[in-house]
C-alpha cells in the first residue's frame, strides 16, 4: 500500500513505526533489518512525514534499534507502545488512519 500523500492540500502524515517484525527480525540475538520497511520509512521522512518509533520493548529499545539500522535521524521521538488508549473513538473509527503491514512496504 502506498503512503498517503503529503502534498500541501493534505494534512501532514504522522506515522508510528513498530520495531520488532516491522523494522527488524530477530534470530536468536541477531537483529536482521527489513530493507523494504527501512526504505519506506526513509521515503516517508523524505516527504516530510512526522515519524515516531515505538515498541512494546520500550522507548530506549526503539531508539537503540533505530540507531543500529541508521534510521534514528528519521524519527521525532521514541516511545513505548501503549497498552491503553483513552479516546472517544476506537482506533478502527479513526477516519484518517491507515494500517500498513510490513510486507506491503
Amino acid at each position: 500500500m502506498d503512503a498517503p500523500s503529503t502534498n500541501a492540500r493534505v494534512k501532514k502524515i504522522v506515522a508510528y513505526i513498530d520495531v520488532d517484525d516491522t523494522l527488524i527480525r530477530s534470530v536468536g540475538k541477531k537483529r536482521i533489518p527489513i530493507p523494504s520497511v527501512i526504505g519506506y520509512v526513509r521515503r516517508l521522512h523524505g516527504e516530510g512525514a512526522e515519524l515516531y518509533c515505538w515498541s512494546t520493548g520500550g522507548a530506549e529499545y526503539a531508539r537503540e534499534v533505530a540507531g543500529e539500522i541508521r534510521l534514528d535521524d528519521c524519527f521525532v521521538a521514541f516511545l513505548p507502545k501503549p497498552n491503553l488508549i483513552v479516546d472517544d473513538q476506537t482506533v478502527a473509527e479513526w477516519r484518517s488512519c491507515s494500517h500498513v503491514l510490513p510486507a506491503n512496504c
